[in-house]
């Protein structure tokens, strides 16, 4: 079959597209036939091997898949490894049904994107209505599901972060109170503007580096920060133990792998956001649809910040 198969690290430019021997699922497994496969940027830091959990050659990346499975099952699947391919394997706690009316992208930016979304506002900052959110990259996976969902949820204010005019503008279109370059020099300055001047209760961060600094000094009194990647492939000053405690405020880490063990932890909030999408009060924004050929160019747009919302790869292309 074909797939996407890594032999070294590195950039897109190891990306190549190979024939490879299809995978058998085991015991408590399932084939999937792929129609798409998503694209996400834990995947740049997964082919560098930059990534939390080290990766090792020969490698097919892509976290999840949509497809049918032998029986005719339409699915969506968390596989870890092995979703750029014609054909991948996964466990069968981590298949899920997709609901007629959800398409093939929106179900896998909901799988992935939208379950860190949710499990950001819910388990990791306890958000709660009235509350202002900052959402850095709204227009991205995450953020643009955050946004929604920090809407509907009650939010008193919601500032998104983006790094163009357009970008912007497409935030606000998706219910943001206000919009602001992400950019780390004078951050704080415009997080507080943006807020009428005052420092904003929750902050879901993704950059890393100086960008983090910022927003964790625009944080208020019992504010939440929670970290969910470093985009910026740059290290955040120490914070130490004393600027908690003025404040009172909490620093968060969340990686939806640690959900893993307990499928519960996804397939709950996935069966709500599978709902409100059905309904018409979330809406997916699926940002392009590459060729398994143009893969490189996929994670070039990704890494230079070209794209917004979801991803998704053909491997028929």
């Amino acid at each position: 079959m074909r797939a996407v198969q890594i032999t070294e690290f590195g950039g897109p430019e190891v990306l190549k597209v190979s024939d490879v021997e299809e995978p058998t699922a085991g015991e408590g497994q399932v084939l999937i036939s792929v129609d798409r496969a998503g694209i996400n940027y834990a995947d740049t830091h997964q082919v560098e091997n930059s990534y939390l959990s080290k990766a090792e050659l020969p490698l097919i990346p892509g976290g999840e898949v949509v497809g049918r499975t032998a029986d005719g099952r339409r699915v969506v699947a968390l596989v870890g490894s092995g979703g750029y391919a014609e054909k991948a394997v996964a466990h069968a706690p981590y298949v899920f049904d997709v609901p007629e009316g959800v398409s093939d992208g929106e179900a896998l930016a909901l799988v992935l994107q939208g379950t860190t979304a949710w499990h950001l506002l819910k388990t990791s900052t306890h958000f709660k209505a009235g509350e202002s959110v900052l959402v850095h990259a709204g227009a991205g996976g995450v953020g643009s599901l955050a946004i929604q969902l920090a809407k509907l949820w009650g939010a008193g204010r919601v500032i998104a972060t983006a790094s163009s005019d357009d970008k912007r503008k497409q935030t606000l279109e998706l219910g943001a109170d206000a919009a602001i370059d992400g950019g780390p020099e004078g951050l704080k300055d415009r997080i507080l503007e943006a807020n009428g001047g005052k420092p904003v209760d929750i902050v879901l961060e993704m950059v890393g580096g100086p960008v983090f600094d910022e927003s964790f000094a625009a944080l208020g009194r019992f504010g939440r920060l929670v970290t969910f990647g470093a985009a910026s492939r740059q290290s955040a000053n120490a914070i130490e133990p004393g600027r908690l405690m003025k404040g009172s405020k909490t620093i968060a880490g969340f990686w939806l792998a640690d959900c893993f063990k307990n499928p519960a932890l996804l397939g709950d909030p996935l069966a709500e956001l599978f709902e409100l999408a059905g309904a018409g009060k979330l809406r997916p924004i699926v940002g392009g649809d590459y060729a398994m050929s143009d893969v490189a160019t996929a994670h070039e747009d990704l890494r230079a910040r070209r794209t917004v919302g979801k991803l998704v790869l053909d491997p028929a292309h």
